[in-house]
């Protein structure tokens, strides 16, 4: 019984994560940091959109340093209690992320690129 009882709170506890991050979500804030460098601040960039079969698609359009990225590729993610990896080809976001915030409407992630730089992203519904 006490098995039975352990299996069905891990099973609550794993839907329960996966359920705050299906959905559509706005890509409120994009931001890159480097030291020594001025930070790059982006808003309202687009949206991602997270199915429960763990695949999504990415509705971006921003502009970096003079330079137009449209990011239209969908993925696949896997997220576990502290992060969510974001699988695609030719996409800035496709990486580990560091879950900062997960809640319901709002989420915060962290990653770098190995380069001394740090990105946050910032999700709300």
């Amino acid at each position: 019984m006490k098995n039975k009882i352990l299996f069905m709170i891990m099973i609550l506890s794993f839907i329960s994560c996966s359920e705050k991050i299906v959905g559509e979500w706005n890509v409120h804030k994009y931001q890159i940091t480097k030291p020594g460098v001025e930070n790059i601040t982006l808003t309202n960039i687009g949206t991602m959109t997270f199915k429960s079969n763990h695949k999504g698609e990415k509705n971006l359009d921003y502009t970096v340093l003079g330079m137009q990225k449209k990011d239209n590729v969908s993925f696949t993610w896997k997220l576990t209690e502290n992060y969510i990896t974001i699988d695609s080809e030719n996409s800035d976001f496709a990486k580990t992320w560091i879950i900062l915030e997960n809640k319901n409407s709002s989420q915060i992630w962290k990653s770098t690129n190995g380069e001394n730089e740090v990105q946050t992203l910032e999700l709300s519904k």
